[in-house]
């Protein structure tokens, strides 16, 4: 089976170090801090052989020269964002497919935090690194697309096996279950998965990944389309609902 090692950087990223025992091959997902993934590498004794981009923020793609220098590694980036991440060797897009080893990773437009942001999906392993579109009980900033696009990107996601692991960037869980129960206050499997989480942070224990099961029942930007939080949040139309929940979390 693959191996995800994973371990905080920056202020509140996490690294992914994706790793197949087989082929030995090592892929970097993102690159936050070329430091930290080359010592987390080497403290696991694996050759780094890729970098797979998610988008092209500093905090994601600000590691690619150095971890390539280092290790001679081939980067993997969306083509979308091509102009603004360094060393590119590779450029794909929406429904192509990249591997690690035996396993492919399929390529999935999560356009709307940025452009070009995708997302790398491993059916066979069940997982998904999804980058800034979607943290546990939230999603990324709009900083460059649309509602409809970012919506049409969650969707996406939403369609994924409700088995799979979901790999985000950012330590941001917290935060995130405050504005969810402000979005979703009579929401009970809300409430429970609020209080796994203050524990697993008392703890010091990450809060991701996390599943797509409990993300469909508990995430507000992906129930925009249950009536219910259309009722709440004004629109009969999940993009009009979705636009006032980022919109809201935003100035929240």
């Amino acid at each position: 089976m693959l191996e995800v090692h994973q371990f905080p950087c920056l202020s509140d990223n996490y690294g992914y170090l994706l790793h197949d025992p087989v082929s030995e091959e090592t892929v970097c997902i993102d690159t936050p801090d070329a430091e930290a993934y080359l010592r987390e590498a080497a403290r696991k004794h694996w050759q780094i052989t890729q970098i797979w981009n998610t988008h092209w923020h500093p905090d994601h793609a600000g590691g690619n020269e150095a971890i390539k220098a280092a290790t001679g590694c081939t980067v993997v980036a969306p083509e979308a964002d091509a102009a603004r991440i360094p060393a590119v060797d590779r450029l794909v897009a929406h429904g192509e497919l990249v591997a690690i080893g035996a396993w492919d990773a399929h390529v999935i437009d999560v356009g709307g935090h940025t452009h070009g942001h995708i997302a790398y999906h491993l059916p066979e392993a069940e997982m998904a690194f999804v980058g800034d579109a979607v943290f546990a009980l939230g999603c990324g900033r709009m900083f460059e697309g649309t509602a409809p696009q970012f919506w049409a990107s969650l969707c996406r996601i939403k369609a994924l096996p409700t088995s799979t692991m979901l790999y985000c960037a950012h330590e941001y869980t917290q935060s995130n279950a405050r504005f969810a129960l402000h979005a979703d206050p009579d929401n009970a499997k809300l409430a429970d998965y609020v209080r796994h989480i203050e524990v697993a942070r008392a703890a010091g224990k990450p809060t991701v990944p996390t599943t797509l099961s409990r993300e469909l029942a508990t995430n507000p930007f992906l129930r925009a389309d249950d009536p219910a939080m259309q009722a709440r949040w004004g629109g009969g139309d999940a993009v009009q609902t979705f636009a006032a929940l980022r919109a809201a979390k935003d100035t929240f």
